[in-house]
């Protein structure tokens, strides 16, 4: 019989024990910070029907390539969630009668069937918190907040780049480019960090946009605007551009007053590809540029839940942010000396007494701590060595000695110090 040839699907990975506890260690960090900001828990089903994730208020025409679909045995057409941002606008729209503002984190496996790269996967972790019912950037800037809290505690260097999509929207419009082209326009602007100005004017001269419309964009390009003076001139012809640059203006206010400022950097060009996105959008990046991939991002989007509800739908403000747990993670196993935490606080090592090694460990799990005893039967040696590449900060020996005494030596493996055991 031929040996199955097993391999993890493409756009996969399995994570052996060492990533994965640094993996948790991300997820409860920024879970703890989560809870610190007041969100409540949301858990969310993976499969949905195909025509809630593919709706015109969810990702957009270029993620629904990428949805995973199937049918079930009833025939039902069926898909996998690409992102937690439907599913919860959803949940808002099927209980009307939650209290608002409501504000909620969900962590949780997402799947999209799209481009492998560093950092990327096709099944992967996000970790979102998505508020609902308030108009005011304070939302936006406490989302912002929160993410700086959470990368200082990760020991993690990010900027933030932030725009508005009305500014970006405002602008096209005022170069006189109609709507149906808007949406490929802001997509190729988004890129062009990514794929360089001549690749991006390559792809703007695709789109068909009139000579007019195409010099006033590529010279917008040109002009690299790095503050908010820039539009200034535009305000009074274009409403789309005067709400943009009063909500930007108003979010920097708070940014400068919380100290946030310097973290923080105005993008113009940033467009977050997904076109439900209505307002303020923002993107993390590490510090160092060591990952070009953004480890988090979001934004403000208003259509969500009221499209879902239907015309009787009312307004529903909402923004929301989103970490990639699984980018978050490669960027912290490239980092020097991060370590997964340890998975035990004692090793006890029985010498043909295991029994009574049992009972210790009964003892100390009791008092809440994690033990585990070494069954393998090798050399007090290779037992301490197991214990020292592990991590595990805590070790006992108990022989014959012991067990007469009733009391055994506990050693500290990082100072070598020891304190007596009594057994109870």
């Amino acid at each position: 019989m031929r040996k199955m040839d097993y391999q993890n699907v493409r756009g996969t990975t399995d994570y052996l024990p060492e990533a994965e506890g640094i993996r948790r260690k991300v997820r409860n960090t920024l879970e703890s910070v989560f809870i610190q900001y007041g969100c409540k828990p949301l858990e969310t089903p993976i499969l949905n029907y195909t025509d809630l994730l593919a709706s015109k208020y969810g990702g957009g025409a270029e993620i629904l390539k990428e949805m995973y679909v199937l049918s079930d045995r009833g025939e039902r057409d069926l898909a996998l969630r690409y992102d937690l941002t439907i599913p919860y606008a959803k949940v808002v729209a099927m209980n009307p009668t939650l209290k608002m503002p409501f504000k909620r984190y969900e962590i949780g496996k997402v799947f999209r069937d799209g481009p492998i790269k560093k950092g990327r996967m096709r099944e992967f972790t996000q970790c979102d918190v998505d508020v609902t019912g308030i108009d005011s950037c304070a939302a936006e800037a406490e989302l912002i907040m929160m993410a700086l809290d959470a990368f200082e505690r990760l020991e993690m260097e990010v900027v933030i780049q932030y725009n508005n999509r009305k500014l970006l929207a405002g602008m096209l419009e005022s170069f006189g480019i109609p709507a149906e082209k808007s949406g490929e326009v802001i997509l190729v602007i988004d890129k062009l960090e990514k794929i360089g100005l001549d690749a991006c004017e390559e792809e703007l001269g695709k789109i068909g946009l009139g000579v007019g419309e195409l010099i006033e964009t590529k010279k917008f390009i040109l002009d690299a605007p790095s503050c908010l003076e820039y539009f200034l001139p535009y305000v009074e012809k274009n409403t789309l551009i005067s709400e943009g640059v009063t909500e930007l203006r108003e979010l920097q206010q708070i940014l400068a007053g919380l100290g946030l400022k310097a973290q923080c950097r105005f993008n113009p060009y940033l467009a977050r590809g997904l076109e439900i996105y209505t307002g303020t959008i923002y993107e993390i990046f590490l510090k160092d540029g060591s990952l070009r991939s953004s480890i988090g991002s979001g934004g403000r989007y208003h259509n969500a839940v009221a499209g879902l509800k239907g015309e009787e739908g009312g307004s529903y403000s909402t923004v929301g942010i989103s970490f990639g747990l699984d980018v978050i993670l490669t960027a912290l196993l490239e980092k020097e000396g991060t370590l997964p935490e340890p998975w035990v606080d004692y090793l006890i090592i029985p010498i043909q007494k295991m029994e009574e090694a049992f009972r210790m460990a009964q003892v100390l799990r009791k008092e809440g701590n994690r033990v585990e005893v070494d069954m393998s039967g090798r050399s007090i040696r290779k037992s301490m060595d197991y214990a020292d590449k592990t991590g595990i900060p805590f070790v006992s020996v108990i022989g014959d000695r012991e067990v007469s005494n009733q009391r055994c030596m506990i050693k500290d493996m990082k100072t070598g110090k020891q304190a007596e055991w009594v057994f109870k």
